[in-house]
């Protein structure tokens, strides 16, 4: 088991649900979990902004309906879009492009995470803005989906989850930060998933 990981299997695999993890601490700052996260992936640095950007989410919140967690504003403050070991995207909106990152996020809610619920795919989750629905943050170059559930108090506490690309769904109840950089050191398990080259980092369009 990885160090540090709690592990909660599902009995019942019918529905594709593999089991859930927690880490042992979950971090409550953007900031320690963006330092985790730097010391998982090193090379990430690099493309760190000198200064955060002004984002405008009152544009994007407003086209999807809801507030974003502060560890994913704060990613996407310092960071543009990423991708890691050739296969982990992470899509962030930039600095006057917030529009389009939202209208991005909701084609995928419109197309592949409706076409998952209406056909019975999604572990009985519905799309986003359905009470606790899916609302995608980030992909694999092979067809893995990284989503919220947005559930909970408020969009702090929205735990991951996985869509894996052979049909397995799992969650994590940790932030997307964090999540980020206990998949990425190894602290997970990464059900479904291959091992990601943590050498290899890219920024599009940088």
């Amino acid at each position: 088991m990885p160090r540090g990981t709690l592990i909660r299997m599902h009995d019942d695999l019918t529905d594709d649900l593999i089991g859930t993890q927690a880490p042992a601490h979950r971090i409550g700052d953007p900031a320690e979990a963006i330092r985790v996260l730097e010391r998982a992936v090193p090379g990430l640095v690099a493309y760190r902004r000198a200064e955060p950007a002004a984002l405008g989410w009152a544009v994007p919140e407003s086209e999807l309906g809801t507030a974003l967690p502060a560890d994913f504003k704060l990613l996407a403050e310092l960071y543009p879009t990423f991708v890691i070991g050739d296969f982990l995207s992470v899509a962030l909106p930039g600095p006057g492009a917030e529009r389009g990152w939202a209208d991005g996020v909701r084609d995928g809610l419109e197309t592949v995470i409706r076409d998952w619920w209406e056909g019975g795919m999604s572990i009985g989750l519905p799309p986003h803005p359905a009470p606790g629905g899916l609302l995608p943050w980030g992909e694999s170059l092979h067809g893995d989906v990284f989503l919220w559930t947005t559930t909970g108090p408020g969009p702090d506490a929205w735990p991951v989850t996985v869509a894996s690309r052979n049909g397995g769904w799992w969650h994590y109840e940790g932030g997307v930060v964090q999540f980020l950089a206990e998949l990425l050191d190894g602290s997970l398990e990464a059900w479904g998933l291959p091992d990601i080259r943590t050498d290899d980092v890219a920024a599009p369009g940088r």
